[in-house]
Parts: C-alpha cells; structure tokens; sequence
C-alpha cells in the first residue's frame, strides 16, 4: 500500500495524524484489495482518503472586553457514499486539518459499521470554550453558524457535538441555524430532551464502549464484575464509561483532564461519580479539586517532560482510554502490560499510538479500536435522527436496548470480518475491512464520482 501512502503523504506532507488513520486502514485492508481486483481498478483506495468537500473558514467574534477576535472554523465531508455526512464538532486550540480530516476519515469507517445510513465527516474550531462566558460562547457559536449553515443539513450533513461542544454549544448552534433556515430540522443531535433529543444520547459513547468491552471479555467467559479498571478523561464519555462499569459490576479507580489524574483505590463509585459530574459539568473545574474532596485519593500533575503518562501505570485489569488522540504511546502500552491489563478498550478517537497497538497486539491484549468500540455516541445520534424524522421520542429503555444490539452487532462484524480474511481475534482489522467492505461496495455501486 505504499502508494497510497505515496499520495497522500505527497499531498499533505505535514498531516501526520491523518497519514497515521490511513496507514492503519490500508494496512488492515490489503488483502481484501487483494481478493477483490476491482476496488483497485475503481480506484477506491484513491478515493477513499481524498475528502469530498474541505470547508474552511473565518470566524469573527466579539469577546466580553469589546475586542475582536478570530478563529478558524472547518467541515470536513469526508464520504457520503452510504448516507448524509455525519459526525462531531471539536472546538479546542489544538483543531487544524491534520485532526479533523483523521477523525473524519475514522468516521467513515465508524458509521459504517453501525449499520445505519450515515457517511462521514468531521468539523470545528481552533476557539478554545475554556474560560469564557457563557456570552462570549454564544456570541461565538453565532458567528460560526453564519458561515456552516450554507453547507449542513438533514438530509446532506448533520453535525453533533465532541470535544469542547457540548449541550450549551450545540444549543446556541442550532438556534443559530434555526434563525438563519427558518426551520426546525433535525440539523443537529446531541439536542436538549425537550428540543429533539434523544434519551441516552449523553451516555451512548460510554455506554456503548463498556458494551463492546464485555462482548470482548465474553470470548474468554469473563465479564466485568470484579474487574479493576484505568479510565482517562474526565468529559462526557470517561464519566459514562465509569457509570457503566460500576452497574455491571466493575471498579474504576482513575480519571485525569489536561492538568493531570486522580487515582483512588477505593474505586469512583456512583457517589463520587456524581461529586465528578458535578466538578466537570457546572463548576467546570480541574479534577484535582477531587483530591480536596476525597482525601484518601491521590492526584498527579501532567509532566510532558516525562515521556508517558503514569495514569497508565497502575495494577488493573481493564484500560479505556477515553481522552484524546495519540494519549498511550508504547511506553504507556508496556506499563499496561507489566501491570496486568489484558482488555483495553478505546473510549477516545485514535488514543493509542501505532507502537502501543504492536504492543497490545504481540502480548495478545483484547484490543479493540475506537471505531468500533466508540462507536455508540454516533449510533446513538443515528436513533436521534430517526425520531426527528418520525416525529417521535423512545424510551430510555428502548435507545439502550438499541444501542446494545448495535455494539453486538459491531462486535461479530468485526469477528466474522478479522476471521475471514486470515487475522482471527485481531478486532482493528476486522473494524477496519468490515466498515471499508460496506463503502467500497457503495462506491462501486454510485459509479466514478
């Protein structure tokens, strides 16, 4: 696949961290290429990184001080072969084209294997929400609405919410575009309940990945209960994940954000998750204000000098990864390892580096990419469109019970997908051929477009 590579790194010399998504896909996806000629002479592969459609844009604000500032704002329309692009918007400072065109490649793959009629794409912001008022974030939001309204739709590309956009975000977002398109569209998931959401959305990357985890552990006749487990973030999907692996039965002893982690060996249970919640989500303070709280814990500065994460570096069973992009190199992978993880499952969109994965992988680790494994937060979006479209609402019951058949049913597409082409057990494969599988053959079906 090394032409491939060819291009794209020809093409973009300096995005090293959608050059590491590709590497990884064409690597997994040889062998199907090479069982299937004709994707090669449709020129697939070609197509396949090359986004349809790269926005980008200036965004003017007005901050609390009377001062202009600007930002950047981006959408990436990756792949509309099997539906409308859909995917998040990012709004931290470390946003460039590099980061976005990798998740929005990942997403591709990631919906496809949901099952449901979604493309791909990815979209946000070098603005950092950190800090400012609620003012200054809608006066934001606004601005940026004014320039992606022209390029989003229902039926064309629906965004949602990822780092840094959360429900504040996403409502002043589409009351934006509400104002601009004078209408009320399902544009949008990640909605509030009483505007278009959907119950369960919140807590479907989360959720979903705790899911994924005990199919994986249901290959060995293991489960969660007893399980002693590493959790990084602190955000919407980290504070999830540990709710679920507390109800089923499981003990989550970490959770960092920027500054650094906390480690309580008395496990974060449903009181001290909800003291995090509190922390994270309305005083939008550091976790280190745990340690205040619960003294027994203990609380670790963020050391980039260090060269890996000690979070990482503790006994444990299970490891979900659900911070950022590259947050477990293999020196981290190795602590992992000598520390009696046998299970990591990524919460988080490419936190593991292309070394650690080798790592995970040589010590036969139940590893499992975060294109399948995170894939609930975006199945649930799909269930968000389907009740606008419907005009209805689910239970909170019915979207769970949904969810947890759709990361089943990712679980054996990755399976079957990983056994089929001569890699038995290895789920990055199987993710990566399953969810290439489904567009490529859309692709061939929609002709050279």
């Amino acid at each position: 696949m090394g032409t491939i590579m060819d291009i794209v790194s020809g093409r973009d010399p300096y995005e090293k961290e959608f050059h590491q998504a590709v590497h990884e896909v064409t690597e997994s996806v040889k062998p199907v290429l090479d069982k299937n000629p004709e994707y090669r002479h449709a020129g697939i592969m070609e197509r396949i990184v090359e986004p349809e459609r790269v926005i980008q844009f200036r965004v003017p604000w007005v901050d609390d001080q009377g001062r202009v500032q600007v930002n950047r704002g981006f959408r990436i329309q990756m792949n509309s072969a099997i539906g409308p692009y859909k995917g998040g918007l990012r709004f931290h400072p470390s946003v460039n084209l590099s980061i976005l065109k990798f998740l929005a490649f990942e997403q591709v793959f990631k919906n496809a294997l949901t099952t449901l009629p979604m493309g791909g794409g990815k979209g946000g912001s070098d603005f950092d929400p950190k800090g400012k008022s609620d003012f200054e974030v809608m006066r934001f939001c606004q601005n940026f609405m004014t320039e992606l309204y022209r390029h989003i739709g229902h039926d064309t590309d629906v965004p949602a919410g990822d780092i840094g956009v959360g429900g504040r975000e996403i409502g002043y977002l589409f009351g934006m575009y509400k104002k601009l398109k004078n209408e009320f569209s399902g544009v949008f998931t990640g909605k509030a309940l009483n505007w278009g959401g959907s119950l369960i959305r919140p807590e479907a990357t989360g959720y979903g990945s705790v899911f994924f985890a005990d199919e994986m552990l249901g290959t060995r006749n293991d489960s969660l209960k007893d399980k002693i487990c590493l959790v990084s973030g602190a955000g919407n999907v980290a504070q999830y994940t540990t709710e679920k692996i507390n109800q089923l039965g499981g003990k989550v002893v970490t959770l960092s954000d920027s500054s650094g982690y906390i480690y309580d060996e008395e496990g974060i249970d449903e009181t001290r998750l909800k003291w995090v919640m509190y922390l994270k989500n309305v005083k939008r303070a550091r976790i280190k204000a745990y340690v205040e709280k619960y003294p027994k814990a203990r609380y670790t500065d963020v050391d980039a000098n260090q060269g890996h994460n000690p979070l990482w570096n503790h006994k444990a069973d299970c490891a979900f990864p659900s911070a950022t992009q590259n947050e477990i190199n293999a020196k981290d992978a190795q602590n992992l390892v000598n520390n009696g993880v046998y299970l990591v499952c990524e919460g988080a969109n490419m936190p593991s580096t292309p070394n650690a994965i080798d790592i995970f992988l040589d010590n036969k680790l139940l590893y499992a990419p975060g294109k399948a494994s995170n894939a609930g937060g975006v199945a649930v979006s799909g269930l968000e469109m389907s009740q606008n479209s419907m005009r209805m609402k689910w239970s909170g019951n019915e979207v769970e019970t949904k969810l947890k058949g759709i990361m089943q049913s990712i679980h054996h597409a990755c399976l079957d997908a990983a056994q089929a082409y001569g890699t038995p057990g290895n789920y990055m494969n199987g993710a990566n051929i399953a969810g290439f599988i489904k567009v490529a053959d859309a692709m061939m079906d929609q002709g050279v477009i």
